[in-house]
């Protein structure tokens, strides 16, 4: 299966760069480019894309307002037709790149990244996999969450009642930035037991992937910011 693929910068020139690297790959096809957000959205109308390699800070509308109308309906919920985005950012701390997240990304990239690592990461998400590990989320979440604004629509602990007493387990675990192997150990499950319960809660909770559990987690009071555990 081809993967569609879209890059969305201002700098023509790493545009080209990631051009490059991408076309050699006999499953990745370019599909569409965009300088600003704005342009994206307007591809987006004409042209099916899978993976969306998304810019942050970029003239007119940035990464972080195009990520949120590409992968977030009106009142906020997923949708689940929508194109992956992986975010292009210059430090892996980056505030944009965290409120990125909350608006629906499946991770982040530095622009450096190894042109096998880039690769590898566009296919991950088109397979529905989160290209940030939790942990890495959990630091983001801990260094700017109390600086970008907490949505009306903030989860409470009732976010988990649609969840069996297994399934909040492993929710727990998944937002502490365990494996699927590390929950298969804690719990001592099999592996393919823990990526059952994984997907069934992603699809109960209407998450795209652990990224987004480890948010949801949070703003559910169920991870303080600064813990360790």
């Amino acid at each position: 299966m081809t993967i569609r693929v879209m890059l969305v910068d201002d700098q023509e020139l790493l545009r080209t760069g990631f051009r490059m690297i991408l076309q050699s790959q006999g499953d990745i096809e370019i599909v569409a480019e965009a300088g600003d957000g704005a342009q994206a959205l307007e591809r987006l109308r004409h042209t099916s894309v899978d993976v969306i390699l998304m810019d942050v800070r970029m003239p007119r509308l940035d990464g972080v307002q195009a990520t949120r109308r590409i992968c977030l309906a009106e009142d906020g919920s997923p949708l689940p037709d929508a194109p992956h985005v992986l975010i292009l950012t210059t430090f892996d701390l980056d505030e944009y790149a965290f409120a990125a997240l909350k608006a629906g990304a499946s991770g982040f990239l530095l622009k450096d990244v190894p042109p096998t690592e880039l690769v590898a990461a566009i296919r991950a998400v088109h397979g529905g996999d989160a290209v940030v590990a939790p942990t890495t989320t959990r630091r983001m979440i801990d260094r700017f969450a109390e600086v970008l604004p907490t949505p009306a629509s903030a989860a409470g602990p009732d976010t988990l009642a649609p969840l069996t007493e297994r399934e909040r387990e492993v929710f727990l675990l998944v937002a502490q930035g365990l494996s699927n192997g590390e929950i298969a150990a804690r719990l001592v499950l099999s592996e393919a037991t823990v990526k059952t319960h994984v997907g069934r809660i992603l699809a109960k909770l209407g998450l795209r992937d652990r990224v987004q559990a480890v948010v949801l987690a949070y703003e559910a009071g169920l991870i303080r910011a600064g813990a360790t555990d």
